[in-house]
């Protein structure tokens, strides 16, 4: 004799106890609470970690970028005579 129960039990098992969750207090405390972290999150203004990421990836180059012009800039100005 099998120890586990048949399959078809198992699903029917599942969808009763799912039915159940779906019709009590506790999905209305869990999409409460979604609805809740949704409009915190929005108001807190976040962003993915890809998009930070992406972020420091720009201003990295810009400050490569920066230091460049200010690197041509001292050349120029050591290769100008004062007037």
């Amino acid at each position: 004799m099998s120890a586990t129960p048949p399959p078809s039990l198992l699903a029917e098992l599942q969808a009763r106890v799912s039915e159940l969750l779906r019709n009590s207090p506790a999905a209305d405390l869990e999409r409460n609470m979604k609805a809740l972290l949704a409009q915190t999150f929005q108001r807190v203004d976040l962003v993915t970690r890809d998009e930070f990421d992406a972020q420091l990836e720009r201003l990295d180059r810009l400050q490569a970028r920066v230091a460049q012009l200010e690197e041509q800039l001292r050349e120029r100005s050591s290769e100008d005579p004062p007037r």
